[in-house]
């Protein structure tokens, strides 16, 4: 994740494709165009390890695909929403027949994961947990840097925060992965 700054023009999820790349990203909610400044390195190293470990298990078992921090998912339409989570899972049972002709992906990942920069709001982090909870992902884990910890939302009651010692599991939605939280936060 990183800061946002939000239009007051609407925007559908076809204009958001069409516009030029100008080193930012965007995500689009009801509409409304969010740019997102780039995140910074510890952020990406994080993002980035948290990935390859996720993507050699399922990978190695066959559970699905995995994504990264560009993947636009399309949420809901009329008014358009498309967010991007940092890391992304989709279970090979939830896989169309056919890879989906849209630009972004139809619907919400099982896993969503999102990395926290320094600029996130607590408003901005509750809301997309919420966005990908409300879209029928199964779970989202926010992983914060600072405080080298690990959030699992399985819904708005079911949280539980993982620290350094702690294996985060991923439980029903990925089957048989799991990794010590600390693990995530080593400087290499």
């Amino acid at each position: 994740m990183g800061g946002m700054m939000t239009t007051a023009t609407y925007v559908t999820a076809d204009q958001l494709l069409q516009m030029p790349d100008d080193g930012y990203r965007y995500e689009l909610v009801a509409g409304e165009l969010r740019k997102m400044a780039p995140a910074g390195w510890r952020h990406g190293d994080i993002g980035g390890r948290l990935h390859s470990l996720l993507g050699h298990y399922i990978v190695q078992h066959k559970l699905g695909k995995v994504f990264f921090a560009e993947t636009g998912f399309l949420l809901a339409r009329d008014p358009d929403t498309v967010r991007a989570p940092d890391i992304a899972f989709i279970h090979k049972d939830h896989l169309p027949a056919q890879r989906p002709e849209e630009a972004f992906w139809p619907g919400a990942p099982d896993l969503a994961v999102e990395v926290l920069s320094p600029g996130d709001t607590l408003a901005e982090v509750d809301d997309k947990v919420r966005a990908w909870l409300d879209a029928g992902t199964m779970m989202v884990w926010v992983v914060n840097p600072k405080g080298q910890n690990v959030t699992v939302y399985r819904s708005a009651t079911d949280i539980k925060v993982l620290t350094e010692n702690d294996q985060l599991d991923g439980q029903d939605v990925l089957p048989g992965f799991r990794c010590r939280v600390g693990d995530i936060f080593v400087d290499t």
